[in-house]
């Protein structure tokens, strides 16, 4: 009925985070879009373990909108973490400075 996943192509996958070419069973699947479960006409790029552990695992609704709508591809890091800060202060409110 299913086919197994040893039948997807390539039995090696280059890790986006870190470059390393790993067994694509020792390997973490990586949907930018966060719904990889949803997986018609997708085709996925690869985390190694150790990076997929790093990962923050929260959600991230409207994180590519958000990116989108500040134009973040094309900003140094200081503008990226000024309109950063700002689009997030417009749509939800004064971040929490203190901990």
């Amino acid at each position: 009925m299913w086919g197994t996943r040893s039948n997807r192509g390539s039995n090696s996958v280059d890790c986006i985070a870190c470059g390393e070419t790993v067994r694509r069973s020792d390997a973490r699947e990586y949907d930018k879009e966060g719904d990889r479960w949803d997986r018609k006409g997708k085709q996925f790029e690869f985390l190694c373990k150790e990076c997929h552990t790093g990962l923050c695992h929260q959600p991230r609704d409207e994180l590519e909108e958000l990116l989108v709508d500040i134009d973040a591809g094309g900003l140094t890091e200081i503008e990226f973490l000024t309109r950063y800060c700002q689009a997030v202060e417009d749509r939800y409110g004064p971040l929490d400075h203190e901990r």
